[in-house]
């Protein structure tokens, strides 16, 4: 046990208002430096890195049910003993924040590209000490226990130098290299964008028939993007498709530009779809561009970098993309080629995430890495074993991933961000200069002036953030990391990334040893949120309405592993609702002196209900552990909950109220301050706040963050005890809805004559019974009004009781007559319906089916009211 006999109780606040609290213990907890981690401990190691959120970012409800479940592991560990580290830090966000100072730019009048590199990072340096990272301080609202001593941002100086670091040794062996590829290009942001960085979203466009050649040799082709004719290099068709055969191999003219181009054959093409003929355009279609490369065709781009058309010698040059789509159309129109034309024609088109535009896929000279061995390497490490997937169904998705990878285009053009370590000369000489190399200089000699890829830096963030490439404690110590917590939605960007590098930076180490998946968070009617749907919420105010552990402990019962997760206001003012319950438990056991004894009295001196909670929460303790050591975040949360409030609460708080009065109170007190003892230190991870005020109260103890975590006692479990507690419970709960049938106010008293109780080895029982259904011991000359059976295992238990005087016998009449006309109404209703012939010749089975159980449910009811008219005195 954590208690000693000098600990002294400390007085609880009236009510629970988080707000009183919150802010205090938390800066309590970090001064006491609960958080810092020692990696020159002897302590196991448990390390987790936290997805680092963009220096832009504030806390949205998914950050807050992702550091939720980190918390509750970390916390966890803590207390069994680990030395735990959660490692926090933020992402540069490279197009986030370009963006972001680009706006506030143009606000004041100047153009970025104006105000020249240097200075507009210097711009970028100021936002991001003066606005960014508010999110870290709202990490400490939702009490995030994370080692902010060890606190890393992708751009400080030791990310820097583990970035240049592996771009050098990955550029040394062959795996990055420089080439024409098509990419996602971003036109208002002027760079290539990740795939992570486009939403696909489904738009009205309209799709347009237009027609090459003339004659017999004409063929139509359909396009949702005609401005890219003028790139064309090729008409395709299927191989097999007897239509075309004969065209296979020769020219046709291209309209509007002059060019003639072959007709080939490529199984890519449907010749279901359409006219079974496509449109090539190798620089502005990734389909497109594989059927370039299998036919050797021109690649020919002609959007400029701002999506203008260009180098097409046409009149349609310097037209924006979307002027041009009209334009071309219409030029198309003059000379009769358009064919058909469907309008509004709804498809999915990608846009940029930061600027909202519609991206334009554009052949482009970028820098890439080879993903091929270190993809493989990724794959191994889950299927032999190294790494775990979890839940195990989602394995298949990152195999299906991480098997299937194309070569990564890592270059932005951008300036803010890790800047290229590469140098070309004035004679094309190419250098990658490392962190420990001076770069070449002298004149015509001058830097690549793009920046990696957000996600290159973050996918060294396991190691990077532990002090590689240099051999520090904390690699030692922390890595591999113990688990990764994180969505599937990003299972095959960010988690593949770090997979592959950190085998190949770490000589093959793993960077985790679980890739532990949630799902998103939803709203309660299952829907994905987005401001545009308007069903968005912040948790932050839900913080301030409610406290911030009913909004934890709300996403911790809704976390299934690798599964959508939805959440509701109801459901978090319901936890609200548990705090203030756990709260009040807490304070009635010490108000009447409950307390945590060094060890439990002997089982043989204690009662049936002590006998049984002890075995219920050493039951209970090996539950959370088992589900929580399989990140079943929802069933521990749902067992803690169900314990704390029907069992404890309802039931053995209750119960002891009549153990609280003769010989047997001290030992209840000691039951009682056991149960909360572990109770609150099981409950911890999950709403630290209460849990820390509640405990610390109870106990006197320093910080049920450095307490121990629960062990069940070893105690050999007392089935019998439990079976007379089920058996009293089962008494109480019917005599209670017998009472309420009767129409007995809840806290009237009434006398009852419990016959066969003893025989049954329920004696001892009897002052529960009586003080929980509220029925008291029959005087001389008892004579009952009412009698109820009730069914217990072994036997039977009658209960008389003595309603005289005790109910308004005509106002208790008026009401059962009132609901017997409305199930004789319903009766009658259902029995119109089931002897009418055609109903039953129309209506479906079901709904048949249906009908018939309203009946039985009406005859029921009407059998239970008229019992109740009878048994009432003067009936």
């Amino acid at each position: 046990m954590t208690q000693t006999h000098d600990a002294q109780q400390r007085e609880l606040p009236s009510t629970w208002n988080p707000a009183d609290v919150e802010a205090e213990l938390y800066e309590r907890w970090v001064a006491a430096e609960y958080f810092t981690a020692d990696a020159n401990s002897d302590k196991p190691p448990f390390s987790i890195v936290i997805p680092p959120p963009n220096v832009t970012g504030s806390l949205h409800i998914g950050h807050a049910f992702e550091h939720t479940l980190m918390d509750i592991l970390t916390r966890r560990r803590r207390m069994q003993g680990y030395e735990a580290l959660w490692l926090p830090g933020m992402d540069h966000a490279s197009i986030a924040v370009q963006a972001l100072v680009e706006r506030q730019l143009r606000e004041e009048g100047i153009d970025h590209r104006e105000l020249g590199r240097e200075a507009f990072l210097e711009r970028v340096w100021q936002w991001k000490e003066k606005h960014g990272g508010a999110i870290l301080s709202q990490m400490r609202r939702l009490g995030d226990s994370v080692d902010w001593t060890r606190e890393r941002f992708t751009m400080d100086a030791g990310l820097s130098r583990a970035v240049q670091t592996i771009f050098k040794k990955l550029y040394d062996d062959g795996l990055i290299y420089r080439a024409e590829r098509l990419v996602n290009w971003s036109p208002q942001m002027r760079s290539a964008i990740s795939d992570i960085e486009v939403e696909h979203k489904e738009v009205e466009g309209e799709l347009v028939s237009m027609r090459y050649g003339d004659g017999d040799d004409s063929i139509v082709v359909a396009t949702t993007r005609i401005e890219t004719m003028l790139g064309d290099t090729a008409v395709a068709v299927h191989p097999d498709d007897e239509r075309y055969k004969h065209l296979v191999g020769t020219e046709i003219e291209l309209p509007l530009t002059g060019r003639k181009i072959p007709i080939v054959a490529d199984e890519h093409v449907d010749p279901e779809f359409g006219t079974g003929a496509v449109k090539v355009t190798p620089a502005h279609d990734p389909n497109d561009f594989e059927i370039g490369k299998r036919h050797d065709l021109p690649m020919l781009t002609i959007m400029d970098e701002q999506g203008r058309i260009a180098h097409t010698g046409t009149q349609f040059d310097g037209m924006d993309r979307f002027e041009a789509r009209v334009a071309v159309r219409e030029a198309l129109r003059e000379q009769g080629r358009i064919v058909a034309e469907k309008r509004p024609y709804l498809h999915s088109v990608g846009h940029s995430s930061r600027s909202k535009e519609p991206i334009e896929p554009r052949l482009s000279l970028q820098w890439f890495v080879k993903v091929g061995p270190l993809a493989k390497a990724a794959g191994d490490a889950v299927r032999d074993g190294r790494v775990a997937v979890h839940p195990p169904e989602m394995t298949k998705r990152y195999f299906d991933w991480v098997d299937n990878l194309h070569d990564w285009a890592i270059s932005r053009q951008l300036w803010w961000g890790h800047r290229i370590p590469i140098w070309y000369g004035p004679g094309g000489e190419v250098v990658c200069v490392g962190p420990d190399e001076e770069p070449p200089s002298g004149e015509g000699w001058h830097q690549d002036e793009d920046v990696l890829d957000t996600w290159f830096s973050s996918g060294l963030w396991p190691f990077s953030t532990m002090g590689w490439p240099a051999d520090t404690a904390d690699l030692r110590k922390f890595y591999p990391t113990s688990v990764l917590v994180t969505g599937y939605d990003i299972l095959f960007f960010w988690v593949a990334r770090m997979m592959m590098f950190g085998l190949y930076a770490m000589d093959g180490v793993e960077p985790f040893k679980v890739i532990a998946l949630h799902g998103m968070v939803r709203d309660a009617h299952g829907k994905k949120m987005s401001k545009s749907a308007g069903n968005t919420v912040d948790p932050l105010v839900w913080m301030d309405t409610y406290g911030t552990d009913a909004l934890r402990f709300t996403l911790a019962r809704g976390a299934n592993p690798g599964t959508d997760s939805p959440i509701s206001e109801e459901w978090v003012a319901a936890s609200r609702s548990f705090c203030t319950k756990l709260f009040n438990a807490t304070k009635f056991a010490m108000m009447n002196g409950a307390k945590v004894p060094e060890r439990l009295p002997d089982r043989g001196a204690l009662t049936d209900a002590d006998r049984w909670i002890l075995d219920r929460v050493d039951q209970l303790v090996s539950d959370v552990d088992e589900l929580l050591e399989d990140f079943q975040f929802a069933k521990a949360t749902e067992a803690l909950y169900h314990f704390t409030w029907d069992e404890f609460c309802d039931w053995y708080l209750e119960l002891s109220k009549v153990q609280l009065d003769g010989e047997r109170a001290e030992r209840t007190r000691e039951v009682l301050g056991y149960v909360l003892d572990v109770l609150l230190r099981l409950l911890h991870p999950t709403i630290p706040f209460i849990t820390e005020t509640l405990w610390t109260a109870l106990t006197g103890r320093e910080s049920v963050v450095i307490a121990d975590w629960p062990k069940a006692s070893g105690a050999v479990a007392d089935p019998a005890a439990a079976e007379r507690i089920a058996a009293a419970q089962k008494l109480i709960t019917e005599i209670r809805r017998f009472r309420s049938d009767q129409g007995l106010k809840p806290g009237q008293r009434v006398a009852a004559k419990l016959g066969g109780i003893a025989e049954l080895g329920l004696a001892d029982h009897v002052p529960a019974v009586q003080a929980l259904a509220r029925v008291t011991e029959p005087a001389d000359g008892f004579t009952s009004s009412a009698s109820i059976e009730v069914g217990l295992a072994g036997g039977n238990v009658s209960v008389e009781l003595d309603l005289s005087g005790a109910v308004d016998v005509a106002a208790e009449r008026k009401r059962l007559a009132k609901d017997l006309a409305v199930a004789e109404k319903e009766l009658a209703g259902t029995d119109k319906k089931l002897n009418n012939p055609a109903f039953l010749d129309k209506a479906p089975a079901d709904v048949v089916d249906k009908i018939k159980a309203r009946r039985e449910t009406a005859q029921a009811d009407i059998a239970r009211i008229n019992a109740r008219l009878a048994a009432l005195p003067g009936a």
